[in-house]
């Protein structure tokens, strides 16, 4: 099974909220999710929370992250340090 991460929208029209989910790359978007690994608010661009240990984890057994998850990892990070 390919694994993915990536964003699961939540939220109300015009208030986005998304989920950073690990889930089977076949899946819809808003899909059965393997493990929910942080969530990610647009419109406070400093609201990121990640699962780092986790999003760790699903990256040694070969998850592959969307663009948009890298981007967010790299400013998690950064914030961290």
């Amino acid at each position: 099974m390919a694994v993915k991460i990536r964003l699961s929208r939540i939220g109300k029209k015009h208030a986005p909220f998304y989920r950073i989910v690990a889930v089977d790359a076949r899946a819809k978007r808003d899909g059965e999710v393997l493990e929910n690994l942080g969530t990610y608010d647009p419109k406070t661009k400093a609201f990121i929370q990640l699962h780092r240990d986790r999003v760790d984890y699903w990256l040694t057994v070969g998850a592959v992250p969307s663009e948009t998850v890298k981007r967010l990892y790299k400013q998690s990070e950064s914030k961290a340090s």
